[in-house]
């Protein structure tokens, strides 16, 4: 059994899920009334804090005040990732992952599992996972010897939910709960201090080819950028695939590290999200802050 100091230590940031609290409740009332301009006051009252507990707590947890934070989030900001968009994606595929810059922040490297390590549902592969603060909740970090193969999001008191949707995808695997194993790539995948080309972030990816496809082009998303389904399957090589496309980054098992929610609407909308909308908006938001800083 951990100690409660050793739990705050093995931590992200451990009032990470206690500020999400705040944030999603301040992002729901926002998205509510986003045509209106909320003032900072107004968001505040929802979110049950004051307009000066709102502007710490941001500034805490995406380095942005509130009213930064509120220009994130509009659909005009996901237009103008969505304006630039094609041509960040068409030069990531002609130049890969390296060149001025880094294409991917998070360093990642990755590897994909055989089609028959696929097919087998898992067998005889063991998962290791632990329920982890971060910025946008409660993380479920899974990993295998060969590197990180789950990252999923739940809100508090729905962990069971999210462990039961990710043990469907893999129904054969061995599944073992180690809170102390998982946290050193929980802090590695939430802390962008420990972001860093000399340590890339290795990821197995288990999928079908086509989805293996679909989430190495989400990696080559630059943070601060976003794309559109038909822009993926058209760089896939399956222009016509933009809804297979949407299904293969639906079911993208690594939220966060491999960029699922930079991926918006031909028209500029956020659209749908595994995880909730509340909490793409919250991710966008939050990666504005560190691009800002």
């Amino acid at each position: 059994m951990l100690s409660p100091d050793r739990i705050r230590e093995l931590s992200p940031r451990p009032n990470a899920a206690a500020d999400y609290d705040v944030v999603r409740r301040a992002i729901g009332f926002i998205s509510k009334h986003r045509r209106e301009q909320p003032e900072v006051e107004a968001i505040a009252s929802a979110a049950g804090v004051t307009p000066t507990e709102l502007h710490h707590l941001f500034r805490r947890w995406a380095g942005l005040t509130p009213k930064d934070f509120l220009s994130a989030l509009t659909l005009n900001y996901a237009r103008q990732l969505l304006r630039d968009s094609a041509s960040v994606l068409d030069t990531s595929y002609e130049v890969g992952l390296s060149g001025p810059g880094r294409l991917h922040d998070l360093f990642v490297t990755h590897e994909a599992m055989s089609p028959g390590e696929w097919k087998s549902g898992g067998r005889d592969l063991t998962m290791t996972y632990g329920f982890h603060p971060c910025p946008f909740g409660m993380a479920l970090v899974m990993t295998t010897p060969r590197g990180l193969a789950g990252l999923a999001m739940a809100d508090p008191g729905k962990e069971r939910s999210a462990l039961n949707d990710m043990k469907a995808r893999w129904p054969n695997a061995r599944y073992v709960e180690d809170y102390a194993a998982t946290a050193p790539m929980a802090r590695r995948i939430f802390d962008p201090k420990q972001w860093r080309d000399d340590r890339p972030l290795r990821v197995v990816m288990i999928g079908t080819d086509f989805e293996v496809r679909v989430w190495e082009a989400l990696l080559k998303i630059p943070m601060d950028r976003a794309t559109t389904y038909s822009d993926i399957a058209r760089n896939i090589g399956c222009p016509k695939g933009a809804r297979a496309v949407g299904a293969a980054v639906g079911k993208n098992p690594v939220s966060f590290v491999i960029p699922c929610h930079r991926v918006i609407g031909k028209s500029g909308d956020l659209t749908g999200y595994h995880w909730g909308l509340t909490r793409k908006r919250a991710i966008l938001g939050w990666e504005a802050g560190q691009t800002a800083a």
